[in-house]
Order: C-alpha cells, then structure tokens, then sequence
C-alpha cells in the first residue's frame, strides 16, 4: 500500500482518488483557505491543509506542497491536469525526494513540454511536422522571413504554450508585424518565458489527438484516438472518439496512431500522455504538441476501449503490469461524446461565477458524469469554469448523440449560468450531427447566437403547459 498524495482538485481529483483506492492504495487530498470543504476530499481516506487562499500560495506553491509530502510521508504523488502537472522541476524535485511522480520522467515533460525541442525530436524521429521554424525566432522581420518561405497564413504562438494563450493567426506581413510583440508579451505573462514560433497555418483544420500508455518496461500502447475539433477559444469543449473525420479509413487511423507510439518511444515514455495532431482537409496530418499527463477527454477513450487510464497511470509509475499485455487487446467498441459543462454564460461563452443552489440528474443507460458540484458549491473565478464532464457510451455515433442530449435534458443546475444551452445546439446542429465539423464551428456555425432563440421557444412551451394545467385545474373544481 502507497500513501498517495492528490495535487489537485475538483472533479480530476475525484477520480484520481477513486482510481487509487480502488488500486489498495491510501488517498490523501488536499482542502485550502479558499476551498475548504472541496467535493473531492469525500472519495480521499485522509486530509491536508494547504494553506494559502490563491493558486500561487497552494497548488502552484511547490516548497509547501513539499513540506507536506515530508511532513506525512507520502511515497507518490498524481498531479491531475493543469496546476503543476506538467512542471519539469517539481517531478525533478520529487525524483530528488525520492517520491513518485505518477507521470513521466522529467526529461519527458521538459523536452515534450518545450515547443521547439517536442518539434526537433518528433522531425528527428520521422514524425510529420508543420511546416515553420525549427526553433525559438528572435524578431518580427526573421518570423516574417519564414512566412514568405512557407506561405501565409501563418500561426505565431508561445513556445511554452497551451490551453490556446499566446496564439495568433496571421493573414499577412502587417498582421505578424503587428501580432509578433503581443504574442511575446501575452507568453511572457502566462508561460514565463516570451519564446515565440512561427509556422504554417492549416486551413479548415481537424485537431486529432492520439492516447498512449506507457509502462517502466520499454512498452507504449496506443488507446487509438479522439477528436477534438469543437473549440472555443482554442479551448474544447466537445470531444468524441474515434474521430468521425477519419470514420472508416482504418489505414489512417494505424497510421496517426503508430505515429504517436512512434515519438513516445523516442522520449522513452513511461505514463499516459496524448500526442496532439493537426489534420488538414486531405488528411495529411501533423504533430502539433505531446500533453505529459492526463487529459480532460480522457474518459470518452475509457469508455470506447475499456482502459482505465488513471489506475494504469499509477500502475506504471509504481512498476506494475497494466490491465493488458498487447496492443490486440485494446479495441474500438461504439462511440462516445464528451460534454465539458462549465460556468459559462452560453452566449458569450465568458466565465460566470457564482452560488449553485439546486442540483439533480436522471441519467439513462449509458451516462457518465465525471464531476465536483453540489447544492451550495461556489464556484469561484480563482479556478477553471469546468465544473463536470457529460459523457455518453453509444452503439453508434447517432446513439451516443441521442444519449447525450438526453441527458443534456435531464441535467439541472440551478442559481449560476452553464453551458448547458449551447451543448444541445451543438449536439442537434446539423453540420455537427453530419460529422462535419472542424476547428473553425464555432466560428463560422456561430451555435451560440441559436441558444437565446432555444431558451425563448423552451419559456414559451412552458408557459403554455402552465397555463393548459390550470384551465385543467380551474374545470375540475
């Protein structure tokens, strides 16, 4: 048994907790000053105060969280996603402690997490990259030099970026000349660092992104791949596997999949991570970026392979054997779709904080939802919006679309605005149900202007079931 610390929180925190419980193992969570009945610490086996009332004094502060794995003498520690997950020098630092870090080695994460050096390695290693610069560039006239070389449009964005911040899309020599000291700012400010790229913008992109699992012993496996095309943003916020763009072409699929295992092996991986691609309208497809942790979606692949990547997570990191031991045993059977539900306003899809008062479901078969509310949880704009995760399991695609707008229907969330609205647009849109999406839907289908024009209809129909019962009512007395 391994005493297991949790940094994190909210729903991931939930299951990562579950997962390694159910592995024998001991759940330690945190609760802070600004979280201090958090939903999470009700699946962990012990509690931890982390002191501090903002992400920089708990989650994002390293040398307390290190105090306190002194302190209760905790053999191995899960980061979840975000936070501190993707961090070079706390795995270091943990590797250092002589703690486990359920994750890969540093190594990974540094040159998986650099931009530059994730693209020089996957060229290295036969992947396919975009084509751009090779390397960090230094100034607005060298970005525009390779633009001319590649052709416009083309993208500046952050060599230590994610979750879409420090990105640009530039049409022209004035837009990057205008763009290129703005996109270094907006790094330097979220990433700490102003490293910028410039490569080739691909029209009418799909973003595919391929699961792997890893073990200590030289094995990667592929849990085959997702889609993920339905942004805001650059932030998801549907995802479905397998990729309804790729649909029966099964010599593609084996391709981007291999591809994946391919430059896992190369950094000598040994977790879960998710090699993220961009396919354009031909198919051709190219690495964009590697994730070194768990991902949000990562339950529409649970769902469609019957992997359980978190327990196998920790499974690797502690040196154990996985749930299987070849590839042949990871199948496709059906479909499923993920719903981010967040603490949006589902027009301007901007964050909306606020006191959840009133909370129920009715599921039917074939609903999963990974989440962290309850009746009086605040929601606080100190964290993500993302407060639970619908997911559905279908026979087929058009099964898994049913299921989840159903359960769409039956998902009550009262007293703070969510994104509920905007999901059943989506799911009913007609281009969406044809599969024929890309990262430009929300953009060019604009769903969310339909959502104020749905609520009215649902009022009315209300109004009217309302006023039909009481003429009822009135007759009978």
């Amino acid at each position: 048994m391994k005493k297991v610390l949790i940094c994190n929180r909210g729903e991931i925190a939930i299951r990562v907790a579950m997962a390694v419980r159910e592995l024998g193992h001991t759940a330690v969570g945190f609760w802070t000053d600004n979280e201090k009945e958090p939903a999470h610490l009700e699946y962990c086996d012990q509690w931890v105060h982390l002191k501090g009332s903002n992400n920089t004094e708990t989650y994002l502060n390293m040398d307390q969280i290190v105090d306190i794995i002194k302190e209760h003498k905790i053999d191995a520690v899960h980061p979840g996603y975000g936070f501190l997950s993707e961090n070079t020098t706390f795995s270091k630092r943990l590797e250092d402690l002589g703690v486990i870090f359920i994750g890969p080695h540093a190594e990974a994460i540094h040159k998986m997490g650099d931009k530059a050096i994730s693209k020089q390695m996957a060229k290295d290693a036969g992947v396919p990259v975009v084509p751009g610069s090779t390397g960090e560039i230094d100034s607005a006239d060298e970005a525009a030099t390779i633009a001319k070389d590649i052709g416009y449009p083309v993208l500046l964005k952050a060599v230590a970026g994610g979750g879409g911040k420090g990105m640009r899309v530039c049409m022209s020599e004035d837009e990057l000349s205008k763009n290129f000291e703005a996109v270094r700012r907006e790094a330097l400010s979220s990433f700490g660092n102003p490293g910028v790229l410039v490569e080739k913008f691909i029209l009418n992109p799909h973003h595919i992104e391929v699961q792997i699992i890893a073990d200590r012993k030289g094995n990667v496996f592929h849990c085959f791949e997702r889609e993920c095309s339905v942004q805001r943003r650059h932030q998801k916020i549907v995802e479905e596997a397998p990729s309804p763009f790729i649909g029966t072409d099964e010599e593609l699929r084996s391709n981007i999949c291999e591809t994946a295992v391919k430059l896992a092996k190369a950094v000598n991986y040994n977790s879960a991570g998710t090699v993220e691609f961009i396919m354009g309208e031909d198919k051709s497809f190219y690495f964009l970026e590697m994730n070194t942790r768990i991902q949000v979606e990562h339950p529409i692949t649970e769902e469609i392979t019957g992997v359980d990547l978190v327990a196998n997570m920790v499974k690797s990191a502690l040196g154990d054997d996985f749930d299987f031991s070849s590839q042949d045993e990871i199948k496709i059977q059906g479909h499923a779709i993920e719903c981010r539900i967040c603490a949006e306003d589902p027009v301007s899809m901007l964050p909306a904080p606020g006191l959840i008062n009133g909370f129920e479901t009715t599921f039917g078969q074939g609903i999963r939802f990974d989440h962290c509310i309850y009746n009086g949880l605040e929601i606080k704009p100190d964290f993500d919006p993302m407060i639970g995760k619908l997911i559905a399991k279908g026979h087929s695609r058009q099964v898994a679309i049913r299921k989840v707008s159903n359960a769409l229907d039956n998902l009550n969330i009262e007293g703070i605005k969510v994104n509920t609205e905007l999901h059943k647009v989506i799911l009913r849109e007609e281009n969406f149900v044809a599969g024929n999406y890309t990262t430009n839907y929300i953009s060019e289908i604009q769903p969310q202007n339909k959502v104020e024009e749905n609520l009215s209809d649902e009022k009315i129909v209300e109004t009217l079931l309302a006023t039909e019962f009481n003429m009822a009512n009135e007759s009978v007395l």
